[in-house]
């Protein structure tokens, strides 16, 4: 269930406020200290990345976030609305960096990968899709709880 939802029209000034939220839900939900500041900075690549393609691509509607608390682990989805040429790629971990990028323009590609490689080095449960509607970026973390209990 989702604890947060975030909207905000696809703007670099908005994705400052998406990682102080995803920070403190993150602490909310017991996420380990030394880890709030991955989470910040994953959720900023990640937004930066979702209102870069919003821009780049022209589409108008809002960067969504998604910040989801269950018993053993804190989950962020971060999800734009800018099509893809390839259609219905899954990657995980470090083979996010290369294989769920497309566009046209080789420099914007560039900084996705340099974005997803970034993502991928602070989180270790990271999975990124994009088909032709879109793309989510679905990253997650322990809890407090979940380390206690293994």
């Amino acid at each position: 269930m989702a604890t947060v939802e975030l909207r905000f029209s696809a703007l670099p000034e908005h994705v400052r406020t998406a990682r102080l939220v995803a920070a403190a839900v993150a602490r909310r939900a017991g996420v380990d200290e030394a880890v709030l500041d991955e989470v910040r900075l994953a959720v900023g690549e990640a937004c930066s990345r979702a209102v870069g393609l919003h821009i780049s691509n022209g589409v108008t509607a809002p960067v969504r976030v998604s910040l989801t608390e269950d018993e053993k682990k804190f989950s962020i989805e971060v999800g734009d609305e800018a099509p893809r040429a390839v259609t219905g790629h899954t990657a995980e971990g470090d083979a996010a960096t290369a294989d769920a990028l497309s566009g046209d323009d080789a420099g914007a590609e560039t900084d996705d990968e340099m974005g997803l490689a970034v993502i991928s080095g602070l989180v270790d449960d990271v999975e990124v899709t994009s088909d032709e509607t879109g793309g989510v970026i679905r990253m997650s973390w322990p809890t407090a709880t979940a380390s206690a209990v293994s």
